[in-house]
């Protein structure tokens, strides 16, 4: 019997149109939109259907790229493909809260509209982030605490893609400095902000403040953070997580290794794009990677799982 996870993209993966046919074929995602809609004050299925120049605006694209999620996610479910783990990288760390029971709809589409805002305006010029292919992580690090100013790692994707983010004059001498230590490329990238560095940290704080008003439920499923790559048991440590995760390294690579130690063989991708079942590939080539963007993907892999 396989083992299987759940796991969630974040940002950068959208596009116009994500999820609409599952909205068009599953009353319980579109239930999902309509959710959104009303926690967040928005036209959720116009940002995500309709043309619109907000969709990679962060404050718009997150409440987005949550609502397609959790879209699909519950068609999924439906469909009696159900998971054993959950897990997603930065924001789609907010589906897998979903998935597991942890959060509410209503509560996490609220937050998450709150997060999306205080990451735009945290610090809207100066900021940089780089992905460095080819190069250890320790050698990644090590420059990094050389460089005057602030610049750190944002996420451990996987072996050989690493993501660096700071000051934008930090950053650039990093990068400099990481091509002369033999880094294959490094690509800057098309981003808003800084994320996941300490310049975000007074943002992570004003959403705790928002989290405080959540109720956090009983797990039904457990899950594995970004922040520390190990299993959250106790539901009082999932809002001080939230608050962190905001400013801390996401340790994708090293959370997808926490659970393929845990028997987890079979990993479902739920949400736009195949990023993280491409990382899935440069980690460990003995699991199963499937991933459901499309109505045709999950009744591909109904077939396989059911």
């Amino acid at each position: 019997m396989s083992k299987i996870a759940f796991v969630f993209p974040g940002q950068g993966a959208q596009y116009t149109g994500m999820a609409h046919d599952f909205y068009e074929r599953f009353p319980v995602s579109r239930e999902v939109f309509e959710k959104a809609s009303r926690a967040s004050g928005l036209d959720v299925a116009a940002l995500c259907f309709k043309e619109n120049e907000n969709l990679n605006i962060t404050e718009y694209t997150q409440i987005a790229m949550l609502t397609a999620e959790i879209a699909i996610l519950r068609a999924v479910e439906e469909s009696g493909i159900h998971s054993q783990v959950n897990a997603g990288l930065s924001l789609g760390e907010y589906a897998a809260l979903a998935a597991s029971g942890v959060m509410k709809e209503e509560d996490a589409f609220a937050i998450v509209r709150k997060r999306g805002i205080l990451m735009q305006e945290a610090y809207p010029t100066g900021g940089a982030m780089s992905a460095v292919l080819g190069t250890d992580a320790q050698v990644i690090e090590k420059i990094c605490e050389e460089i005057d100013g602030i610049v750190s790692v944002a996420n451990y994707n996987c072996p050989g893609q690493i993501v660096i983010t700071g000051e934008e004059k930090a950053v650039a001498e990093a990068s400099e400095a990481l091509k002369a230590a033999g880094a294959r490329r490094v690509i800057p990238l098309n981003v808003s902000g800084p994320f996941h560095c300490e310049l975000l940290r007074e943002a992570g704080e004003k959403l705790g403040e928002d989290l405080a008003e959540v109720e956090i439920q009983p797990f039904t499923i457990p899950y594995v953070t970004n922040v520390t790559a190990q299993y959250v048991t106790e539901p009082e440590q999932v809002k001080e997580l939230l608050v962190k995760q905001v400013s801390s390294s996401v340790r994708w690579q090293q959370c997808v290794e926490q659970m393929i130690r845990d028997g987890v063989d079979t990993f479902i991708e739920i949400g736009p794009g195949r990023t993280l079942t491409g990382f899935l590939k440069k980690i460990d080539r003995n699991v199963k990677a499937f991933h459901i963007e499309k109505t045709e993907d999950l009744d591909a892999i109904r077939k396989e799982c059911l």
